[in-house]
């Protein structure tokens, strides 16, 4: 991972557009290709960012962007589809590279891990017709929970989670890419499964084409069937 801490100005150009007056912000460039611009605040949310696949090439500055800025030079990351982030450096506080090596993921929780061991059992109750291949399938980045076929077939990849965001929706999304290149697996859709899904997850899966269903633990366990209740 490289690390920079710099006076910078970014632009992102696409399907939306989004300006960044000049400021001092940490940028972060990861093994995948992401590249990441964050504040000092916020938590873990980025202000801006481009997702893998893209390329980032570096180029000189304008001349009236370097006089009136100070800008010493300029990263251009685009993406498969286009989209450019434009990341206008200035002055350069601080640049390192830092291996971080291989990553052994999260770990999942105790319910979260049940609730995976439970969907592996009754497949069906992410969708009729649906049957396990297998557990845990391993991709380039990692393993994704349940790979699943349903009744024509092909092949579903599920995400499991207790409480569904954001960051489960881009495990998902990077797990389907890479299973999509694989013309043995090739098309799998997705299954975004969780107890709760924020709103904000369920819009950005919706979006990506990723199935959400939310899961009644209790219900799957057997401590609770919905049909015995009165409310």
């Amino acid at each position: 991972m490289r690390l920079v801490i710099a006076r910078c100005q970014v632009d992102y150009v696409g399907r939306l557009t989004a300006h960044l007056p000049m400021a001092t912000r940490l940028i972060l460039v990861k093994a995948d290709g992401s590249v990441s611009v964050h504040a000092d605040d916020r938590a873990y949310k980025p202000l801006n960012w481009m997702s893998p696949p893209c390329t980032m090439t570096v180029a000189e500055p304008e001349a009236d962007a370097a006089e009136a800025l100070g800008v010493s030079e300029v990263w251009n990351v685009r993406s498969r589809d286009g989209d450019t982030l434009r990341i206008s450096l200035a002055e350069v506080l601080h640049d390192s590279d830092h291996e971080l090596g291989i990553d052994p993921g999260l770990q999942k929780d105790g319910v979260e891990a049940h609730l995976q061991v439970l969907l592996a059992e009754h497949p069906a109750t992410l969708g009729d017709g649906l049957v396990l291949v297998t557990r845990e399938h391993l991709t380039p980045i990692g393993p994704v929970d349940l790979l699943l076929k349903d009744a024509t077939g092909a092949y579903v990849a599920v995400e499991v989670k207790r409480r569904g965001e954001i960051d489960g929706v881009e495990q998902l999304t990077r797990y389907l890419e890479l299973m999509n290149r694989d013309p043995l697996l090739a098309p799998v859709r997705g299954v975004f499964a969780a107890q709760q899904i924020k709103p904000q997850a369920r819009t950005l899966a919706e979006d990506r084409g990723i199935e959400c269903r939310t899961i009644d633990y209790d219900a799957l366990r057997g401590m609770d069937n919905a049909e015995d209740r009165l409310f």
